[in-house]
């Protein structure tokens, strides 16, 4: 017997548009929609026809899907109208989406307070717009809006409501934590009691995140046999967000060996979905999402490394490439050989256990530690200071000398702070003496020494400065601690990497970050030193 199907649907579009500092495009829409059907959801919500333009423009737009259907999203009729003269519906299905999902209340208090109306009323309401869905030839769907607050203070009148639904034509009743405030066993007994009356083949469950519960409650429901789940990519949403499909997925597919549209080599595409949307929103990945993120399969401790290369199961509970993610060796003061070993591995720098340089490079990594350097987090740092030990790296450049000046002067009538490097670097014998302006220190040491290097390198054209932090390290000293520079890179490839530098100078810190960067791209890209 073949396991039970979960149907997917993803509200992304919408419910993530509520995202504080989110402002979805267009072409945001669409190409997340796109990304979406290319992934494998059963529905994909792209927002409410009518409540503003973008939504509008991306119906309009009709976006067309190869395994997705998708979904236009309103409200009921208001009420003591007609369907057929409400505007809002109208709108909804002159859309042109072949699915409909409508929001409806279920709460007997906010029929009487919200709504204004009659609780037979709203019944009515909830019966006639669907019908009217299902009657322009649509897939209806109910949003039982905060169902788990209406079943507890009056589950008489939130299952009518649901009664009502599918006396409308309702194909998926979807139950709705709206607030966010039910917990993991209040909805598996809820949904296990509605379940009786309704086949959990019309169920869906629809949760927000304000206890750090949705992915929790969404499954639950789904034991107590709802067969539809609903949530967004990355957990987006408004206030804490809503359930995130990203963990739901893997769990639901790879931990309770439920069928969904997603076959393994769409599961093998989690990851990317997941830093697709961060990168078309703008947004820096989390590194510890479950599942996906950059150090979801990451280990540190020696013992734990030794165990990992042993029998990975021992501290991964799924193969990271069954979600498109990998395994990361981290490295800091608290690694071992096996930690180094299975980095060297990584890079192409595989050497024997008993080989006495391992032990070297272990060392030389705490040494550099106490002064301030980390690598836990800044590989690319560590590869080079590695086949500096291990093979010798090319010097592509030498610094002579820089000075960094800041300048706080009035320009056009505003008062600006300006900073001016000046660099003598030799490249290939020659000496070369560049001057530029920046935002910033940082920013100017890296144009002047891009200039340097131009003429010799110019694929460094393509390097960007994506991320800069700056931490102040034994925080008691005051000014005259020591501070490190995290400084993060890609280039045109999309290659990523992170680089260290420490000094009680910050603008040394910093150098000595950048010219790691550009070492590591220049090594990366078969540059002659």
């Amino acid at each position: 017997m073949s396991a039970p199907r979960i149907f997917l649907y993803d509200s992304t579009l919408r419910d993530g548009q509520q995202t504080q500092g989110i402002d979805f495009s267009v072409g945001d829409k669409l190409a997340i929609a796109h990304e979406l059907d290319h992934l494998g959801v059963d529905y994909i919500e792209a927002g409410w026809p009518g409540a503003n333009p973008t939504d509008d423009a991306v119906f309009a737009a009709a976006p067309t899907f190869k395994r997705a259907r998708l979904v236009a999203f309103g409200m009921t009729r208001r009420p003591g109208r007609a369907s057929a003269e409400d505007a809002g519906l109208q709108r909804l299905l002159g859309s042109g989406a072949p699915a409909i999902c409508l929001v409806g209340k279920t709460w007997d208090f906010h029929v009487t307070v919200a709504l204004r109306t009659t609780l037979d009323e709203n019944l009515a309401m909830i019966e006639d717009s669907l019908a009217a869905c299902v009657a322009a030839g649509r897939e209806a769907l109910f949003d039982a809006e905060h169902f788990f607050d209406g079943y507890k203070a009056n589950p008489d009148y939130a299952l009518a409501c649901l009664d009502a639904a599918l006396r409308g034509g309702a194909r998926w009743l979807v139950l709705c934590d709206t607030n966010g405030g039910t917990l993991p066993h209040e909805v598996e007994a809820i949904v296990g009691e509605v379940a009786k009356r309704i086949p959990g083949e019309r169920l869906g469950i629809h949760c927000h995140n304000d206890t750090e519960n949705a992915v929790a409650n969404s499954l639950a429901a789904v034991r107590a046999g709802v067969r539809q789940v609903q949530g967004t990519l990355n957990g987006l949403g408004e206030r804490c967000g809503n359930a995130n499909l990203i963990s739901l997925l893997p769990t639901l597919m790879l931990k309770l060996g439920y069928e969904t549209a997603l076959g393994a080599d769409d599961l093998a595409h989690l990851t990317h979905a997941s830093r697709f949307v961060d990168e078309r929103l703008n947004r820096t990945p989390n590194r510890h999402a479950p599942y996906v993120g950059e150090n979801a399969f990451a280990h540190k401790g020696g013992l734990h490394v030794s165990a990992v290369e042993k029998d990975p199961r021992s501290y991964e509970h799924v193969p990271p490439e069954l979600l498109g993610n990998h395994r990361k060796i981290l490295v800091s003061d608290q690694a071992g050989r096996a930690n180094v070993l299975a980095l060297l591995d990584e890079v192409g720098l595989a050497l024997a256990a008993d080989d006495p340089r391992v032990g070297q490079l272990v060392e030389q990594v705490k040494a550099r530690e106490m002064e301030g350097y980390t690598y836990d987090g800044a590989e690319a740092s560590f590869e080079l200071l590695a086949r500096g030990l291990l093979q010798g790296l090319p010097r592509y450049f030498d610094l002579d000398s820089f000075r960094v000046i800041d300048e706080r002067r009035w320009v056009d009538g505003r008062l600006v702070t300006l900073s001016e490097a000046t660099m003598k670097v030799r490249v290939g014998g020659q000496v070369h003496m560049t001057v530029a302006e920046g935002n910033g220190p940082v920013n100017a040491l890296d144009l002047a020494l891009r200039q340097a290097l131009a003429a010799a390198y110019p694929a460094l054209a393509g390097l960007q400065l994506t991320d800069y932090k700056v931490r102040i390290l034994e925080s008691g000293a005051g000014t005259g601690a020591v501070t490190r520079v995290m400084l993060e890179c890609s280039d045109e490839s999309r290659r990523r990497w992170t680089t260290v530098g420490a000094s009680t100078n910050v603008i040394e810190a910093s150098w000595q970050a950048l010219s790691d960067a550009i070492t590591y791209k220049l090594w990366h890209d078969g540059a002659g030193g």
